[in-house]
Parts: structure tokens; C-alpha cells; sequence
């Protein structure tokens, strides 16, 4: 990591955003940061494994525990991609296929196609995989995507790496792309390209500033851990609870005489029966008045001269009064719980 980050440099000013889509325990993804400034960069993550997603969490800005395939992430608002995704074939229906180009899908390729919508043109990609990844099919999308491409070997070759630099591009002509790609197949066929260099003597890689402040990072699936870490960081509106409904229960005057079912059904359609009450014994409940359409059918039957029976069913339209209440008496059995009131 630390000869990676000799290559990276930060903007002059502006808010830089950087993700990781399977950042495991979060450490490569934090040392970006702060080498890069961390008052000046914001942190984005996606981990699939629960124990190293909740440790990146107490790294990283966001980090969401799940599936990447799940995640909804702003595109072209990432100034830095680092992608190190899992190695190996794609499995079950989709393992050993071939594409039009003639290359096998696996993973890294995966996640490149998913990932890479993600940077904003003139962001920096480091995508570490192994070098025999490279093959005619990802190693021409790379050379399409991006430009400034240089490519080297990892220090440590335990899973043979190797550690690809790019800037991402609008166009590519036809002659640069397949110089570029020619040069990465090149590696992948084993012609293996110099180590990543500890001290960094080429132009740096400079990651640029995002164009937008907010950037969507939403997960689909969210699970209760995730929400309820979620509610504690985000304020909400229940402090000003007592404050809406009160003032709502008490603008109404209370009726001279019982309500008819007429009279409460109009009512609840004025949305007049509504807000927080309570009873002598104790008993809180939040309620909503409100009314549904129904038919009720009368059946009749009538004899004409020739004796012949004819029924006759008549269908009248009604409007049934109900209350949907929510249970907030304290240590209540069945607190929390709504109940509709006929």
C-alpha cells in the first residue's frame, strides 16, 4: 500500500470522494484517505463479509454490509476507485462460459463491469488482481476506459498480482486502444512488466474533487443492525412528537352529544378524529380516523301472474367508519402493535 500511495496525490481544493466495493477490513481504503487528506476526502465502502464490513465501519465514513448487486451508489461521482475484488471463476450457470471476445468470466471481471460506471471522468483507478486475469476481453476494456494505463507487478507475488494504474476517459481512439491492450495482454500471457516501484518518479496520479456534495449510497436490503445504527445517527421526529399532536387534539371541540355512525363517519373523512388519547385506567393510543368503501347486497324475490320467481338483489354503497390506533401505553403487552377500532 505504501508504494501504491506514492502514486496517488490529492487535488488542490475540493471534497474527494473514494470507494472500495469489497473493501474487506477497510485498511487499504483508509490509508488512501488519509494520505490523500482526511478533512478532504469522504469514504465510501461495500464489504459482503459481516465481521470485516463492521470493522471498516469504524474505519471508514460509510461503509454498508452486503452485496454489492444490492447496493444503488451514485454513478461518475468517485474520484478514486480501488478495486482488489475476489479472485476466481464465475460458478454455478454462469461458470466456464465464453463471450463473443473469447473471455471467461470471473469475478475481477465482474466487478470491474460494476464498479467502473462508478468513477467520474478523470478519476484514478488501482485495480489489483493477478496478472493472468488479464485477458483479451478485460484487458481491451480497460484500454477503452481508461488512459495514463501502467501496469506492475505487486512486491508480494503470494497470489501474483499485479497492480494496474488508469485514468478514467470519455473516448479512445481505435490505435491507442489496441496498443494498450496488447501491452496488458502481454502481462497476462506472462511477460510479466517491472515491480511497483517504492519510490515513485512518474507524473503522480492526482485524484480529482467530486462535481456534487451529496452522492446516493443506499442499500436494498437493509437488515436491523444496519437500520438501527442507521435511526441513532439521523434525527428523527419524534422529539417533536407531544408538540404536533397536541396541538392538534386540542384545536378540536368535543361534541354536545354522543356521535351518531353518521356523525363519526363524517368525522374521520374530515380527518377530524385523530392524534393522541388517553384513557382513565392508563391506556395511551396514537389513533387515525378514517372511512373505507363497501357494498352490502339485499336479496328480494318477487312472483309475476305466471308464477314464475324472480330475484332481485339490490347493492347499496356504505361507508364504514374505522380507527387505526398504535398501542404507546408503557409496558403495554401488546405495545407498539396497531389495532383497527370498528
Amino acid at each position: 500500500m505504501s508504494r501504491v500511495l506514492n502514486a496517488l496525490q490529492p487535488c488542490a481544493e475540493g471534497m474527494m470522494n473514494v470507494i472500495d466495493p469489497c473493501v474487506g477490513e477497510g485498511t487499504a481504503l483508509a490509508e488512501c484517505q488519509h494520505h490523500l487528506g482526511a478533512d478532504q476526502v469522504r469514504s465510501f465502502a461495500i464489504e459482503y463479509d459481516k465481521e470485516r464490513a463492521y470493522h471498516a465501519k469504524q474505519l471508514l465514513d460509510y461503509c454498508i454490509h452486503g452485496d454489492f448487486n444490492d447496493c444503488l451508489v451514485s454513478p461518475r461521482q468517485f474520484g478514486l476507485l480501488f478495486l482488489n475484488p475476489p479472485y476466481g471463476d464465475l460458478v454455478a450457470d454462469k461458470a466456464g462460459m465464453v463471450t463473443h471476445e473469447g473471455g471467461k468470466q470471473r469475478l475481477e471481471k465482474l466487478f470491474y463491469q460494476k464498479s467502473n460506471p462508478l468513477l467520474q471522468f478523470g478519476g484514478v483507478m488501482v485495480f489489483v488482481i493477478p496478472h493472468y486475469t488479464l485477458d483479451k476481453q478485460l484487458s481491451h476494456w480497460i484500454a477503452r476506459h481508461f488512459e495514463r494505463v501502467q501496469v506492475f507487478m505487486a512486491p508480494e507475488q503470494q497470489f501474483k498480482q499485479a497492480v494496474i494504474f488508469g485514468v478514467r476517459r470519455r473516448v479512445a481512439s481505435a490505435n491507442d486502444v489496441g496498443l494498450v491492450a496488447k501491452r496488458l495482454m502481454a502481462v497476462g500471457q506472462g511477460q510479466l512488466p517491472d515491480e511497483l516501484p517504492a519510490v515513485w518518479k512518474d507524473d503522480p496520479y492526482i485524484v480529482p474533487a467530486s462535481s456534487q456534495s451529496k452522492v446516493k449510497f443506499i442499500y436494498n436490503q437493509l437488515d436491523a443492525a444496519q437500520l438501527a445504527e442507521e435511526l441513532s445517527q439521523i434525527p428523527t421526529l419524534w422529539s417533536q412528537f407531544e408538540m404536533h399532536f397536541h396541538q392538534q387534539v386540542h384545536a378540536h371541540r368535543r361534541p354536545l352529544c354522543k356521535m351518531t355512525d353518521w356523525h363519526l363517519a363524517l368525522a374521520l373523512a374530515a380527518g377530524q378524529v385523530s392524534g393522541v388519547v388517553k384513557s382513565e385506567q392508563g391506556q395511551v393510543f396514537v389513533i387515525k380516523g378514517d372511512t373505507y368503501k363497501d357494498r352490502t347486497t339485499k336479496v328480494s324475490s318477487r312472483v309475476n301472474d305466471d308464477g314464475e320467481v324472480t330475484e332481485i338483489r339490490t347493492v347499496t354503497d356504505c361507508f364504514i367508519p374505522a380507527i387505526r390506533a398504535l398501542d404507546f401505553t408503557p409496558n403495554s403487552a401488546t405495545f407498539g402493535e396497531a389495532f383497527i377500532i370498528r
